[in-house]
């Protein structure tokens, strides 16, 4: 008996798709993956030193949280003979790195779609998309709302006789992983969907588990902050209501499966 030629194209199209992943050699897996490295790579280079004459600005800008809190009498010092030049040199590697990011996401994403299946195509890009939006905006509150925080109560409880001046290499370590601490941080919603998506749990569960959740964003914050109660606080209350917020998405996923 034949069979109808609308259930025999899915399955010639899966089988297709498979066989042309399976009999793609590993050299020339190697040789497209080379092609995206020195793309990203190119593009890296070019914003390192296009930014490299406004490296002293760029510092002088994410010092500006520092400087606003220090005393009159007191200013950022360099311990080192280099920090002066290296500083703002790996500064501004990070800003490349930062303002690239797009770009790379997107060339991991040209490697990886022929492997991908068009149901798994339409969310791996919203999903991509997401996850750069939350990252950038993980590093703006970081800069904008932590950063000032945290600065002005370490310099308001330092004894009287003490004159803060940081060094600019400690100030720019504390910079750097405060932003990616807060920057990774607003990727929980992402990784509440994926989950969801994957059937690793489902909302049922989180809902279930939502107390031992809210512990472990706070327990998670003590480690990654400085060591005090106020970064750890601004830190777990936003990992709490990401959480929730991608426990609202997925719950609106379900629904719709359900549908």
């Amino acid at each position: 008996m034949s069979t109808p030629i609308e259930n025999q194209l899915p399955i010639s199209l899966t089988d297709q798709h498979s066989s042309n992943l399976e009999e793609m050699p590993i050299t020339r897996h190697l040789m497209v993956l080379r092609q995206h490295l020195f793309k990203i790579v190119g593009l890296l280079l070019a914003l390192f030193f296009c930014l490299l004459p406004f490296a002293n600005q760029t510092y002088q800008l994410m010092s500006e949280p520092l400087r606003a809190q220090l005393p009159v009498s007191s200013s950022m010092i360099a311990t080192d003979v280099t920090a002066t030049f290296m500083a703002p040199f790996k500064l501004n590697f990070f800003v490349a790195l930062m303002l690239a990011m797009p770009f790379i996401i997107y060339q991991v994403w040209r490697f990886v779609k022929p492997a991908l299946y068009e149901k798994e195509k339409t969310l791996a890009m919203p999903l991509l998309l997401g996850s750069i939006s939350l990252f950038y905006a993980g590093i703006a509150f970081a800069y904008f709302v932590a950063l000032p925080s945290i600065l002005h109560f370490f310099i308001s409880v330092s004894p009287e006789t003490v004159a803060p001046m940081t060094d600019i290499n400690s100030y720019l370590a504390f910079c750097l992983k405060l932003f990616l601490v807060f920057g990774f941080t607003f990727e929980i919603p992402i990784i509440t969907l994926v989950l969801i998506l994957i059937g690793v749990v489902s909302t049922q569960q989180l809902v279930e588990k939502r107390r031992f959740i809210v512990v472990g964003c706070f327990f998670v914050a003590m480690f990654v902050t400085p060591p005090d109660a106020l970064s750890m606080i601004m830190l777990a209350i936003p990992m709490w209501l990401l959480f929730e917020t991608g426990l609202f998405f997925g719950k609106l996923i379900e629904k719709r499966r359900a549908v």
